[in-house]
């Protein structure tokens, strides 16, 4: 029971997290989009009104007029709308799946003690720590450099520098799954941080200055888009990174926290591709950077396995796999995780149950999948598995994956 209820906590938070992430990023997108297409007004009045650009636009059998306004109108509305739940709630809800599925289970997720040997405590507190430097780091260098000269080119350089760094350090203190993760985690965070520290409280200043009849400060705007900006670059990389976990062929690689700077950089282009599009550039060489060097990565890491001809024919007479010799690698590698009982877990891994016959054979494709194609099982490999028992129970499933 406990099992079953744990994945509905996954899947209810897993979901809410999605909806509150598609929200934000559709509203961020947007709002890229809409600077980058507005056109000076040819209407007198409008520039009287201090409108600096529109857009006209038909969207569900309606048309549009967004324009935007140089500063502030004269008057202020009462209806503002403010855009700053999407970004909360996305953090808040991806926050706490975070807390279930990893900090709760931290010597499983968090821990490869091949990578580090440390406890469960100390990774929970690493954890942590890694999110809260992303922000400070980051938030430090846009104060000291970001209003001055040429401070959107150092910015972004130095900005650079940090997550090629963080990159390094979480993969070598977190296991290769969590590394990614954590990566995207912490650019989240300061995604969410600058909404919540700059781009709103700038907001409302502003808003608080024209209430009472005073002329707003236009560092707010500069800086609140200067904030907007560094977040619509991060969001492709972070979206791979909390996608990567799906994948473990990218997170197990050698030397990962290169794959990871590298998928994370064709992300980076791919969005540059798209905010020069909409503002009338296109510049093909963008993604066709991205997509060399995602083909670059993809051959880089293919497995091994992958590229080892087929075995000569005396290895392919070899005598069949039993399922005795199966189940003893079950037994020594996996059931510390996936028993009724499970001796690493405190539950069972996705409530997959190996420790029976009928289980195993029920699980043979997983098994295949997880233990002898992507070689994520077992996790962190904590449990020793030799790659002569990866081929092992490769071939019993080749075979047939008998009970014989």
């Amino acid at each position: 029971m406990e099992a079953y209820i744990l994945d509905w906590l996954n899947l209810l938070l897993r979901w809410l997290h999605v909806i509150t992430a598609i929200a934000w990023i559709g509203s961020s997108f947007y709002f890229v989009w809409l600077d980058n297409s507005l056109t000076r007004p040819d209407d007198p009045e409008l520039l009287e009104k201090g409108v600096g650009g529109e857009l006209w636009a038909v969207h569900g059998g309606g048309f549009y007029n967004p324009q935007k306004y140089l500063l502030a109108p004269k008057t202020l509305p009462q209806n503002l709308h403010w855009f700053f739940w999407e970004s909360y709630s996305t953090w808040l809800s991806g926050f706490a799946l975070f807390s279930v599925l990893y900090l709760f289970n931290a010597g499983t997720f968090l821990v490869d003690k091949h990578v580090l040997d440390m406890s469960a405590t100390t990774a929970v507190f690493a954890a942590l720590a890694y999110l809260a430097a992303g922000w400070l780091v980051y938030d430090a260098i846009c104060r000291l450099f970001g209003d001055k000269p040429g401070g959107d080119r150092v910015v972004g350089v130095l900005v650079t520098l940090y997550v090629v760094a963080a990159v390094w350090v979480a993969c070598h203190v977190f296991s290769g799954r969590a590394a990614f993760l954590m990566t995207g985690a912490s650019l989240a965070t300061v995604m969410s941080a600058n909404v919540l520290f700059w781009i709103i409280p700038g907001q409302r200043k502003m808003v608080a200055s024209m209430r009472a009849g005073q002329s707003p400060d236009p560092i707010h705007g500069k800086r609140g888009k200067q904030r907007s900006v560094h977040n619509t670059y991060f969001t492709l990389p972070v979206i791979f990174a909390m996608l990567s976990n799906h994948y473990s062929m990218t997170y197990s690689a050698g030397n990962n926290w290169l794959v990871l700077l590298l998928i994370m950089l064709a992300g980076v282009l791919i969005r540059q591709f798209f905010v020069l599009k909409h503002k009338g550039v296109i510049k093909w060489q963008y993604p066709a950077a991205a997509v060399v060097i995602l083909a670059g990565v993809a051959a880089w890491i293919v497995p091994k396995s992958a590229l080892q001809p087929a075995p000569p024919p005396s290895q392919q007479n070899a005598p069949a796999v039993s399922f005795a010799q199966v189940q003893h690698v079950i037994e020594t590698r996996c059931i510390q995780c996936h028993a009724a009982k499970p001796t690493l877990m405190p539950v069972p891994g996705k409530g997959i149950l190996l420790d029976s016959k009928d289980g195993v054979l029920q699980h043979a494709q997983q098994i295949y999948q997880q233990a002898v194609v992507q070689k994520a099982m077992p996790l962190g490999n904590m449990t020793n598995i030799t790659d002569d028992e990866r081929a092992l129970l490769g071939k019993w499933f080749e075979a047939g994956a008998k009970g014989e």
